[in-house]
């Protein structure tokens, strides 16, 4: 039985699910036909790739100084005319934390992840004396409980939460992975499905209809990347439709990194960069925290480049298609700002697994007291 002929069968609710989260049955069987082809199952990109030069990577002036005020004041005021949101990823399951929703997960003092988002949201609506629209981009394997858990909360403005895609995992061969169930195995493409996703859900639109301007994204589980007045005002005062927040780099880190890629400074994965370039001469590191401008958001209509991503899934090889977010830098204008990493005022306090969160509980609890998140 061919792939397509496969996809026909699905059983009715499989069918339903991938239905109802904007499965693309066409692209699905074009990114199938790339197994067994390694050149095209190859993620590294072509052609001449250098670290970031002079100038590439800016700096965010530190607290209190009189460019910082300025910016604060900048961005407070866009704040206060509601022209701008907050947008959290929270479509992950925390495999390493058992394979729970994250999102309801104790992060500090019995507060979910979720919660201490709730008390930011209500932090900033304090300082700026409006609403300050906070939407979770959930996964059909998160939406239902995160609704539940805001209860009457969900108001599809102020508060809204909206599904990112769904797609079917493949075995090497190029059939349709199943569990030890013997049920397809679904699973969401990653989080370069949010600007479609955004722009289905009506948000965006509405939000640009109503005087909004500025969309910030962020990782759920990076509670120091909070929406920020003087980082609005410099992501305002720079023209450009995107600011990508970076850290200074670990040599533990892994995942994304600003390259210069025939000349234009982007956001490279590394499993993206081939042998030939060594990503340890870059010194800075994607905290996958974002500004845009919503109307650059909206309109960009790129055709993506969705990755091979080898996994193992009840202890045997699969494959899937992602895509991500950071390929946005590829076509819009970015400003690098490097932000602080350590002490009160770090932006960057990912957790991956339970012994993580643990030993970040002080980290975690200094950035939170300074955000108006606890008291």
């Amino acid at each position: 039985m061919s792939l397509a002929e496969d996809l026909a069968s699905l059983p009715a609710a499989v069918r339903a699910r991938l239905d109802a989260h904007r499965f693309d049955a066409a692209r699905f069987l074009e990114l199938a036909r790339r197994l067994g082809d390694a050149a095209q199952m190859d993620n590294h990109v072509r052609g001449t790739l250098a670290a970031p030069g002079p100038g590439d990577v800016e700096s965010l002036p530190a607290a209190g100084t009189p460019e910082s005020t300025k910016f604060r004041e900048q961005g407070l005021e866009l704040l206060r005319k509601g022209q701008c949101a907050l947008v959290v990823l929270a479509g992950g399951m925390a495999t390493r934390m058992g394979g729970v929703v994250k999102a309801l997960e104790p992060a500090l003092h019995g507060k979910t992840f979720l919660e201490l988002r709730l008390a930011e949201q209500r932090s900033l609506e304090a300082l700026a004396k409006t609403t300050v629209p906070l939407w979770l981009m959930t996964s059909s394997s998160t939406d239902a409980k995160i609704r539940a858990a805001l209860g009457g909360a969900v108001d599809g403005k102020r508060i809204a939460t909206f599904p990112q895609r769904l797609s079917l995992r493949l075995t090497p061969e190029g059939a349709i992975f199943k569990d030890d169930q013997g049920e397809p195995s679904e699973h969401a493409p990653g989080h370069g499905d949010l600007p479609d996703a955004l722009v289905d859900s009506g948000l965006l639109g509405t939000f640009i209809d109503g005087g909004g301007r500025y969309v910030m994204v962020a990782n759920l589980d990076n509670l120091g990347a909070t929406l920020d007045p003087a980082i609005v005002g410099y992501h305002v005062a720079r023209g450009r439709p995107v600011t990508c927040e970076v850290v200074d780099k670990l040599a533990s880190d892994k995942g994304g990194i600003p390259v210069r890629h025939d000349g234009r400074t982007v956001v490279l994965e590394e499993f993206r960069i081939p042998p030939s370039f060594d990503p340890a001469q870059v010194r800075v590191f994607n905290t996958n925290t974002f500004h845009f401008d919503a109307s650059a958001l909206a309109a960009k209509d790129i055709k993506w480049t969705y990755f091979v991503v080898e996994k193992k899934v009840a202890g045997r090889p699969a494959i899937q298609f992602e895509r991500l977010i950071n390929e946005l830098t590829s076509y819009l204008d970015t400003t690098y700002l490097r932000v602080p990493r350590t002490g009160a005022e770090s932006r960057f306090l990912p957790i991956k697994d339970r012994e993580e969160l643990a030993r970040r509980q002080p980290e975690i609890e200094a950035v939170a007291r300074s955000r108006g998140m606890i008291a």
